[in-house]
């Protein structure tokens, strides 16, 4: 570790935001360079390395951008900001973890982890209307509640008192988030649903309206004791919204003045209704409303919300996955005390762009400058290839659709093809950077697909990377993680308003008139989660949360998922999706031992049920023959080349006989004395040897990893004559 001080460095080769740099871009012309400058490295560091997802969102800053088209009466979204449009006609939507869409997903996957129930059991429902109206507006409610509680407090204190300038910060941040969305009427639209909802059937606990006008009364006995309701005294009344306009006008007055400054054409409607919103008071509540007018309003808003929130979830859902993706990554090191905390640069390019033939030196260019030096703060150990294409099959020709079905082509995302992919694992394997990549996110990359098909079409899919020089460095990771099942995606928003006979509103129960729109499934890359498991693994102090026999002095580069019950103490953060592979599918895995696969299986370790998804095998596309090679073997092969670079002095031939002797002092007697640990680099059962070949000036090294022999080659550097 005093030489190594990092094994898990990540690169990300996935486009966040194409508004933002990335780092084709600041690599910058390389022609007659071989190396990349320190000032460079540091540039791109601080452009595109992040060590966590708060300042993966705070330097990528996500976003989709919506305008509207007035002549289909439509908003439109968009991953890319729109050319030749305005900006003022242009609306950001910052994809955060406020959004409502995110924050829905973010809280699922919690909710599920902490109970471990299989998707098949997991009330998704619950959750999924958090993008309701309803769910925005309790959100808003809670935000009110606070704001509220803090300018109280502000009121209460003397000007210049240091606290109320700290209370006045905390206010300043509260409006700035509650004004986000003054000039975004799409945001606005829950709250003016709600709004009309409130207004309309106020008082009314079975979500119909009232047939009677609203009177507010109060509780009293008659002269029998009887119970009556009885109209409440004017002058009580105004006394009550006197005493609350005192409390709330300076509230009431700031959130006005905020509104008018801030919004660039001020509507006398949403300045009410921001007041209502945030500073609702009895004097607002209007006993006298045009009813017919208001439903039509209602109406009207939903439908807009509906479409416009569908519109809106089908674009965003391809950004939105591949955020929740990094998070993932991030996730699985799960530990309080942070070690050799992974770390992930984003390219922030699409993997295609950055393969092109004219940007493949720039990338070889850094490369060559952070994986080729015996400084290895920058190096890049592992990579990230989400969405790689996996064709559907195609659809028999029919004459006519007499029943609305899929349309595959309208529903395909964009994806990485198995050429990029190639052309990518020819350009790192010279950097023994270990590739994981997933397949594109749709039902049939899934664990219920697995379940029910095995592995063989994704073998098959990759038979063409197989028995290259870089099928090593390839690592396919299956099957894909589900957020949200494409069956159980629906989303009830809100039923319309109808008008009665008695002329008032009440919510309608046909089913025509329920507002519901269809999310179509949320998948999660398991390259992401392999990867970040990986990463993870790598350090001693996330080991030791699972292991007592831990060296501190090692990263984890020899420990072996697949050992033992090494799966079962080290697993990932998310819960069981089905209730496991049947023994067949199992027994084709275990017989062809291909790539990293997750498992969703009932186990106990320790006497404690396994709820969480754990991994079954761990191999890239390296080959003996019979089975493909564990990841791990790369690993220490890269870790053990680059000691032996870093203390032979970069290969020199007195130098290797030393490190490989058995003096005391050698790093491999250091390494046979430390066997025992479960992140020992030579454990029991393990070897390593070398051989000089003096002719051809190649030292070649036999790897033994318990009896299977891997073999690294260097090219020795000769001492001069008289120098030894």
């Amino acid at each position: 570790m005093e030489t190594i001080e990092q094994t898990n460095r990540t690169i990300l080769f996935e486009e966040i935001n194409p508004e933002k740099l990335d780092l084709i871009t600041v690599i910058g012309d390389t022609k007659g360079l071989e190396s990349l400058s320190d000032e460079k490295i540091k540039e791109i560091n601080e452009t595109l390395l992040v060590k966590s997802f708060d300042e993966f969102l705070d330097k990528f800053s996500p976003v989709i951008y919506s305008f509207y088209n007035a002549a289909n009466q439509k908003v439109l979204y968009t991953l890319k900001k729109p050319e030749n449009i305005p900006d003022n006609c242009i609306t950001e939507i910052p994809i955060t973890k406020q959004n409502d869409f995110l924050k829905m997903l973010m809280t699922l996957i919690d909710a599920k982890s902490a109970q471990g129930t299989p998707n098949v059991d997991f009330k998704f429902e619950n959750l999924l209307d958090m993008i309701s109206p309803k769910k925005v507006m309790d959100d808003i409610r809670q935000s009110r509640k606070e704001i509220n509680y803090q300018y109280n407090q502000y009121e209460a204190l003397d000007d210049g008192d240091p606290k109320k300038l700290d209370m006045g910060d905390k206010l300043n941040y509260m409006f700035e988030e509650a004004s986000a969305n003054y000039n975004n009427v799409m945001a606005m639209l829950p709250l003016a649903i709600e709004d009309i909802k409130t207004r309309l059937l106020l008082g009314a606990g079975d979500g119909k309206g009232s047939n009677e006008p609203l009177q507010i009364g109060v509780l009293s006995m008659g002269d029998n004791g009887e119970l009556k309701i009885i109209e409440a005294p004017k002058s009580e009344s105004t006394a009550l919204a006197v005493l609350d306009d005192k409390a709330n006008i300076g509230l009431i007055t700031a959130f006005e003045e905020d509104y008018e400054a801030i919004t660039e054409g001020p509507s006398s409607y949403v300045k009410s209704l921001v007041v209502r919103t945030f500073c609702p008071l009895p004097s607002t509540i209007q006993s006298e409303v045009d009813v017919p007018t208001e439903v039509q309003n209602y109406n009207t808003y939903l439908e807009f919300y509906k479409n416009a929130k569908d519109d809106f979830i089908k674009t965003v859902k391809p950004l939105v996955e591949k955020i929740i993706g990094v998070k993932m990554f991030f996730e699985q090191y799960a530990v309080k005390n942070k070690g050799m905390q992974p770390s992930l640069l984003v390219t922030n390019a699409k993997l295609d762009m950055t393969v092109k033939s004219n940007n493949l030196p720039r990338l070889d260019t850094f490369l060559n400058t952070v994986n080729a030096k015996n400084d290895f703060t920058n190096t890049i150990w592992f990579a990230i290839v989400p969405s790689v294409s996996m064709e559907v099959a195609a659809k028999t020709r029919l004459s006519r659709e007499r029943f609305k079905g899929n349309d595959n082509n309208n529903d395909r995302q964009e994806v990485n093809t198995m050429e990029s992919l190639v052309m990518l694992l020819n350009a790192v394997k010279d950097y023994k950077i270990q590739t994981f990549f997933s397949f594109e996110c749709r039902e049939e990359t899934t664990f219920n697909y697995v379940a029910t098909a095995g592995i063989d079409r994704f073998i098959d899919k990759c038979s063409t990377l197989m028995r290259k020089d870089y099928s090593e460095y390839a690592i396919p990771c299956v099957p894909n993680f589900t957020i949200i099942p494409k069956d159980k995606s629906g989303v009830v928003l809100d039923n319309k308003m109808t008008v009665n006979d008695l002329g008032a509103a009440e919510l309608s129960k046909e089913k025509e008139n329920i507002m519901k729109l269809w999310i179509e499934g949320v998948y999660i890359g398991s390259s992401y989660v392999a990867a970040g498991l990986t990463a993870a693994c790598q350090c001693p102090d996330f080991l030791r949360s699972s292991f007592k026999s831990v060296n501190k002095s090692y990263p984890g580069v020899r420990f072996d998922l697949e050992s033992a019950d090494n799966a079962l103490r080290v697993t990932t953060t998310l819960a069981k999706e089905i209730s496991g592979f049947t023994n067949n599918i199992k027994n084709a895995i275990n017989r062809r031992n291909f790539g990293f696969i997750f498992s969703s299986e009932n186990a106990q370790v320790q006497g404690k049920d396994i709820k969480k998804i754990t991994v079954y095998k761990a191999r890239s596309l390296a080959s003996d023959g019979d089975d493909f090679d564990s990841v791990y073997k790369t690993t220490v092969s890269t870790y053990i080349e680059r000691i032996l670079r870093f203390n032979s002095n970069d290969f020199k031939q007195d130098n290797i006989v030393h490190f490989f002797s058995k003096n005391p002092n050698s790093q491999k007697s250091a390494w046979l004395s430390t066997r025992g640990y479960i992140n020992s680099i030579i454990q029991e059962g393990d070897d390593i040897n070398y051989a000089i070949d003096d002719k051809s000036g190649l030292c070649n090294i036999d790897l033994t990893f318990n009896g299977n022999i891997k073999n690294l080659e260097v090219q020795i550097t000769k001492t001069v004559a008289g120098k030894a």
